[in-house]
């Protein structure tokens, strides 16, 4: 019975000790598990070098714009500030048909020449062309594990269309001045056009106003939800997704900003895009 006694304050004095210990290291941080959040990932500039890259791209920082607008439909509503916690990577232009012929193989364009952007072709093939070109790079290694190519998110193609502006175009206004930076139906001749061959943006990027329209990685949502947003991907389910950016066929309305149309994964019309390198995202 005494010895039996012994080993139990034996065990009672062993275990304060150790929560002394654990509480002492906790008050000093020692035994703190970091949430994502305090983690800090690898931009891309760091583990990526977009020369290896198969086209042209830009490195943009992360930041926070005010995202919509109040000016334009009520699906552009209201304006809320988006913040972008990465750095990615954007193609300078849209995806050529010679770029898009070398990862699948044949042409869907209406119009041909290998300069030209890349157009009818859905979300579906755009998503395709995405996880072809992913693997095709990863195994070249030129593209560092925990980085895709994948289309744009809504919040990352505004961002990088505005290039930090706050007006209807990137570059204010007045509508008169889109011809400089886009194609559109005024000046298109009801065709596409080479790509980077009007002005760029302030960041570089160039036809984000129109030429052919652009997937985005989004599902549609009828209207942008209030307050504050960061890294936002719009719904996790839907049946329609957004394009963005105008085209050689469109009027100018559709080449501001914060237009944001949809139209469901499957349809072709003259829909195009531009590829991002980043993190994955979920897709379908």
């Amino acid at each position: 019975m005494k010895r039996a006694l012994t080993v139990l304050v034996l065990i009672f004095v062993v275990a304060l000790v150790a929560a002394g210990t654990y509480f002492y290291l906790e008050s000093k941080g020692l035994l703190k598990t970091p949430s994502v959040s305090e983690v800090p990932a690898p931009t891309p500039s760091q583990a990526f070098d977009a020369k290896n890259a198969p086209f042209p791209l830009v490195a943009i920082s992360p930041g926070s714009f005010m995202m919509g607008s109040d000016k334009g439909y009520d699906c552009e509503k209201p304006v809320r500030k988006v913040t972008l916690t990465k750095a990615f990577f954007i193609g300078a232009t849209e995806v050529t048909q010679k770029q898009w012929t070398a990862v699948m193989g044949i042409n869907p364009s209406n119009f041909k020449g290998d300069d030209l952007p890349v157009s009818c072709v859905s979300w579906n093939d755009t998503v395709e062309f995405c996880r072809k070109l992913t693997e095709a790079e990863s195994k070249k290694g030129n593209l560092p594990d925990g980085l895709v190519y994948r289309l744009p998110t809504e919040a990352e193609w505004e961002y990088c269309c505005r290039a930090g502006s706050t007006t209807e175009f990137s570059f204010g206004d007045d509508e008169g001045r889109l011809g400089d930076y886009a194609w559109f139906d005024k000046n298109s001749k009801s065709t596409t056009h080479p790509v980077g061959t009007k002005k760029p943006n302030a960041w570089g990027l160039y036809d984000m106003h129109g030429n052919v329209l652009e997937w985005c990685y989004d599902w549609y949502a009828a209207k942008y939800q209030t307050g504050d947003q960061t890294d936002p991907v719009g719904p996790a389910t839907g049946l329609l997704r957004v394009w963005r950016g105008g085209s050689w066929i469109l009027n100018a309305g559709f080449c501001r900003s914060a237009n944001r149309p949809w139209d469901k994964p499957g349809l072709i019309y003259f829909y195009g895009f531009r590829v991002v390198v980043s993190a994955g995202l979920v897709l379908p």
